[in-house]
Order: structure tokens, then sequence, then C-alpha cells
């Protein structure tokens, strides 16, 4: 694992310094855009040493998002994106009957309700008004507010497992994020984007020494998300 994080680490990185690197050689830009973002999460959980059977939690994500363009490299646009979401992660535990189909009148769900900031690098192709294809890539850090149960179907002695009603140990998370999508961009009424991400959390929300009962429990989120922009100078 620590192997993997020095290797997402130093990819980061060097996305980072590449793009600092183009920005020195390229078309100058000084284009800063703010805005609104809103999509869905579907999220699942690595729980590892013990393992828990679950489907994919659909929730809810938005925030505002401000980008600053820096340069305009051959056919490549470089520039860097932050953005404060408000974002609901965690999962919905699968009960099965002995023959392996699943009891669809038993269940929990985990509700995890975070505030993360991601920073990104924007790598986009295209011209500079009409539609662009682009990459975001970049770590990203969150905390979290608030969490919530809820059940069906499950007796006193089925709410007993271990990770059911148990406290989030470790609120402060983070990993890496990436993405890709199109974007349209008009000289009047700005930008309108459309782009799915993936998000690997580093971090674990329970504490997870050799004595614990997890060894990982980090978050995985695949997100699809609408982004609006509007240019504050170009």
């Amino acid at each position: 694992m620590i192997k993997l994080k020095l290797t997402l680490s130093a990819f980061i990185i060097c996305c980072l310094c590449s793009l600092s690197a183009s920005a020195q050689m390229g078309d100058a830009r000084h284009n800063i855009s703010v805005g609104i973002n809103g999509g869905a999460n579907y999220s699942t959980v690595s729980f590892q040493k013990h393992r828990v059977k679950q489907k994919g939690l659909i929730s809810p994500t938005f925030g505002v998002t401000a980008r600053y363009i820096s340069e305009k490299y051959f056919a490549m646009i470089c520039g860097l994106q932050v953005e404060l979401n408000y974002s609901q992660l965690g999962w919905d535990k699968k009960f099965e009957f002995a023959d392996g189909t699943e009891n669809k009148d038993k269940g929990y769900t985990h509700k995890l309700n975070y505030l993360q900031l991601p920073f990104l690098a924007h790598l986009a192709f295209g011209k500079e008004y009409g539609a662009q294809f682009f990459l975001n890539i970049g770590p990203q850090i969150g905390y979290m507010i608030s969490d919530s149960y809820s059940h069906k179907g499950l007796s006193a002695t089925e709410l007993e497992i271990e990770e059911y009603g148990k406290a989030i140990q470790n609120k402060f998370d983070y990993g890496i994020i990436g993405g890709a999508g199109v974007e349209i961009r008009t000289r009047k009424l700005g930008s309108f984007i459309i782009e799915g991400r993936y998000y690997y959390g580093l971090s674990d929300f329970y504490n997870s020494a050799k004595k614990d009962y997890f060894s990982r429990s980090s978050h995985n989120t695949i997100t699809g998300k609408i982004t609006y922009l509007f240019d504050i100078t170009r």
C-alpha cells in the first residue's frame, strides 16, 4: 500500500511539473472562470481483512468551481482547477439467501457526508471556443461533517454486525481523483461541461492497525457531473 501511495503521488507531481513547464513555453493566457457544479456519485468502500458485500450507493454531489487557464501549447490548453464540493459517500450492505441470490427485503445503508477540495491539473484539446475534450487529474482532500445509518428488515441479532453503528474514527480523507469530459465553450454564454470522474481513496475512515477489525476502509467513487463556468478575465 505504501508503494502504491508513493507511485500515485509521484505521478501527480510529474503531471503538475509538466503543466508548469509547458506554461513557460506556450502561448500565455490569463483566463479565470468560476461557476457551479452538480451531479451524482456511485460509491462503494474497499473493506479488507473482513469484506462487506455491497451494492453501490447513489448519492448527490454539488459545489463551486474556479479555473485558471495559464497557456495554450500547440493544441493543448493547460490550466489549474480547484473546487469546494459537498459530496455524500458510503455503502449499501447487501444480504443474500443461502443460494446466493440477493435478499431485497433486508439491508442497511451508511451515508457519510463530506466537504471535499480537489486540486486538478486541467488539460484540454480543441479550439479555444467550441467543443473541447479535456482531462482533469490531481489530489483531493476531504473532511466528514456528518454521517447516518438506515436499515430495513434486520433483526436485533443481525444489527450486531461489526460495521453497523461503528463510529467513524478518521474524519479526514485524501486520495487521487481523475476525470475526462467534453466542454462547450462560448464567448457570451460561458462554458457548459459534462464530466465523468473516478476517486481512489488512500486514507481509511476506520483504524487499520493489526489489532483492528478492518485493515482497510477507503472510498471508491465514480461521479458524473455537469458544470457551468463563466469568465471573470480572458
